[in-house]
């Protein structure tokens, strides 16, 4: 495993650190102040954890596998692995925020703003130190650091949502926006969650 690879394993590893300490602030937040935006937001870095988690442990793997001479597999191979189930983490998030937001729709809840948006804009100061840790040249083909990139991306994605979601509720008192912004939010990533399955599933499949 040369010394890239090692930097890509660091620096994934900081992310999950930091992704999962916002993960709980958001979790706990959108909870506490009623805010589906930002319960959205958590739940969606919540896969993240998961995600790049998993990205994460595909380089170790792949350190400790390149240094035996009996592993005669493609390190390659795994980096997609890792990243086509990432992809499925994304999908399933996305679902599930779809499947909440409509309940808020139907039995919305007074939200405290201010704690909320405080909490979301943190988020997107979090997802954006992690997009420049992830921050990589596409053509090195590393599928792995990609959905590591992109998760991250996605979030910070969500987190701008959410923000201009609580905004839009706090100040022209247009309650279900919160929950608007969740859902096309979700339809994003499920949008991206597919453009990763698709392409890691071709490498996987030795596909062009």
């Amino acid at each position: 495993m040369d010394a890239l690879e090692k930097h890509k394993e660091k620096m994934t590893l900081w992310v999950v650190l930091l992704t999962a300490v916002t993960m709980l602030v958001e979790i706990i937040y959108g909870i506490s102040t009623h805010s589906m935006a930002l319960l959205a937001d958590g739940i969606h870095m919540g896969s993240h954890v998961l995600a790049i988690g998993l990205s994460w442990l595909a380089y170790v793997m792949v350190r400790k596998l390149s240094g035996k001479a009996s592993f005669t597999g493609s390190s390659e191979k795994i980096l997609s692995l890792s990243g086509f189930a990432s992809g499925l983490f994304l999908l399933f998030f996305a679902f599930f925020i779809i499947f909440e937001a409509f309940q808020r729709l139907l039995n919305p809840l007074e939200i405290a703003y201010r704690e909320a948006i405080l909490v979301a804009v943190i988020g997107l100061v979090v997802n954006m130190a992690s997009a420049l840790l992830l921050h990589h040249n596409p053509e090195q083909g590393d599928h792995n650091l990609r959905a590591a990139y992109l998760h991250v991306i996605a979030d910070a994605f969500t987190s701008v949502a959410a923000i201009s979601g609580l905004l839009t509720a706090k100040f022209w008192g247009i309650y279900w926006a919160d929950s608007l912004i969740a859902l096309i939010s979700s339809a994003v990533i499920i949008k991206w969650s597919l453009s990763l399955l698709r392409d890691t599933g071709k490498s996987l499949l030795d596909m062009d």
